[in-house]
């Protein structure tokens, strides 16, 4: 898998479509280069299914069919799959080539033409170069797995579906991911959003429309990207239905704090050098050389390495990137005894996991960033605060980046519903320093403005059997992973198990809230 996490694994790897074409309309290149324009009109229809031969796929995919099938509930509709290629910009204002999927609804029950509300997704964190939502009939991808997904959540029950690949992914001409950029991701999801609206007529299915509804969703760096697209829209003065942003990492500043104090998270040896990269390509001023930041046993290349058409497990098989070890686990001295118990190994076994050797960070890059923390604080850290907790003016380069990105510097609140979904118990994007640092940001707003979903709370409210669901999952799960067929595992190591893929499970039932959530209005 070359995603961070499991998005749903065997949930649609039983999946093919019902029926598969391609357009046969005559297409044509367009010389613009503007943001939000199509470089081909009309988009490759790439696949097709109907509502019926959904429904059997999933029937006959076993339990894991059958589970997907609770989730999303029985199709409504067919899809069309469509390929759109677009142009937008990249991280540094250059102009860039994007591409991403248009999925129609077709068939003949009232919710699957005419006019039709909009569901713009952004997926989650992914290294797989050749990343295509579009691309549904390759069911060993995890693009095309989470493309099913979102077809069944979504498309299938009547809503058109807009999701960019992101540009330095599938045929981008961006050699770099700008990955937790606000500013460029919410701008390539509002042109991909704008090449969808100028593509949809020329459809197929042109008899669907566009209702005027739009509403926002993704999961993970998804999850950033939606609330953040959900600002730019907002403040550009378009209407937003409503969002429904998931597990994604929003107060940036708090959440990197956080890391370099010692908590350090799942996939965290990935996440680096993503960021690294895409603000180095922005602001200019993240390092000289990537050795001023990164070991000199994985410097060399790390600028380049991310995204890749190598798969994670081989980069760290390769000793590219080390698996777990962010930082070196003989940590700095600095005769404080305040701030070395900070930088000291930290007794929380998920958190010492991100300490070894080889490491991927400089000791005196993390020094230099938590001395920054220590001298300008965010209010954030250790406990969730309201009002305006964001540091004043960070000297570190990289801790004013995400301070720049955080979804909480400016001025913006939310002007229409926001419900933010994930899991209490995230080890890759920690739930409590970021969405519960939005929620108390927001404290002050109108009651019923935002709304939180904890899938591993005790079950209560308009969720409680979605969280029911998922946490009867998870048991379920733990309990599989110790028999013969899921590996014989021991409790200690089913539980570990269960933690390393804990952040992709939650990813189909906050994709389940979020179209309840959209259905009231």
């Amino acid at each position: 898998m070359e995603k961070l996490y499991r998005p749903i694994g065997v949930f649609v790897a039983v999946l093919w479509l019902a029926a598969c074409g391609s357009s046969s309309q005559t297409a044509a290149t367009s010389t613009s280069t503007a943001p939000g324009s199509l470089t081909l009109t009309p988009p490759l229809r790439i696949g097709a299914t109907d509502a019926a031969g959904l429904t059997a796929q999933l029937q006959g995919g076993g339990a894991a069919g059958a589970a997907l099938l609770q989730l999303a509930g029985a199709p409504v509709c067919g899809v069309d799959f469509y390929y759109m290629k677009f142009n937008t910009t990249g991280g540094a204002g250059e102009s860039a080539v994007s591409s991403g999927a248009l999925m129609v609804p077709t068939g003949a029950a009232p919710a699957c033409s005419g006019p039709r509300p909009i569901v713009l997704y952004a997926h989650g964190t992914t290294t797989e170069k050749n990343y295509n939502i579009a691309d549904i009939t390759n069911t060993t991808s995890t693009s095309g797995q989470e493309g099913l997904l979102v077809a069944a959540m979504f498309a299938a029950q009547g809503y058109i579906v807009v999701a960019p690949n992101y540009a330095g992914y599938d045929i981008s001409t961006l050699s770099y991911h700008p990955y937790l950029n606000a500013q460029q991701e919410s701008g390539e999801m509002i042109d991909a959003l704008a090449a969808a609206r100028t593509a949809l007529p020329t459809t197929f299915a042109a008899s669907t429309t566009d209702s005027g509804k739009l509403f926002v969703t993704g999961y993970s760096e998804g999850g950033f990207v939606a609330m953040a697209t959900t600002r730019a829209l907002q403040l550009a003065g378009k209407t937003v239905t409503a969002s429904a942003p998931a597990s994604g990492p929003y107060a940036l500043e708090a959440f990197g704090d956080a890391i370099f104090y010692g908590n350090v998270n799942l996939g965290s040896t990935v996440f680096a050098p993503l960021v690294t990269t895409s603000y180095q390509q922005a602001y200019k001023n993240i390092y000289n050389t990537p050795a001023d930041v990164y070991s000199p046993t994985y410097a060399t290349g790390i600028d380049t390495l991310l995204p890749s058409t190598t798969s994670v497990a081989q980069l760290f098989a390769d000793g590219k990137l080390p698996q777990a070890a962010a930082f070196d686990s003989m940590t700095p001295v600095t005769g404080n005894a305040q701030l070395d118990a900070v930088l000291a190994v930290p007794s929380n076994p998920l958190f010492a996991a991100g300490f070894g050797e080889p490491f991927l960070i400089n000791n005196s890059y993390r020094l230099s960033y938590v001395l920054d923390a220590v001298a300008d604080p965010d209010g954030a850290v250790p406990v969730p605060k309201a009002g305006v907790p964001l540091s004043a003016a960070p000297q570190q380069s990289l801790r004013g980046a995400l301070r720049t990105n955080d979804l909480r510097n400016g001025t913006w609140v939310p002007g229409s519903p926001i419900l933010m979904c994930g899991g209490g118990q995230d080890p890759l994007v920690f739930f409590p320093v970021n969405t519960g640092t939005m929620q108390a940001f927001w404290a002050a707003l109108p009651p019923g403005l935002i709304s939180v979903l904890d899938v591993n709370a005790t079950p209560a409210g308009p969720f409680a059997l979605l969280q029911g669901a998922f946490q009867q999952s998870q048991a379920a799960e733990f309990a599989f992973l110790q028999t013969p067929a899921g590996g014989g595992l021991s409790p200690a190591a089913a539980q570990a198990q269960l933690v390393r893929g804990y952040h992709g499970a939650v990813l189909p039932f906050c994709a389940s809230a979020a179209r309840r959530f959209f259905a009231a209005f």
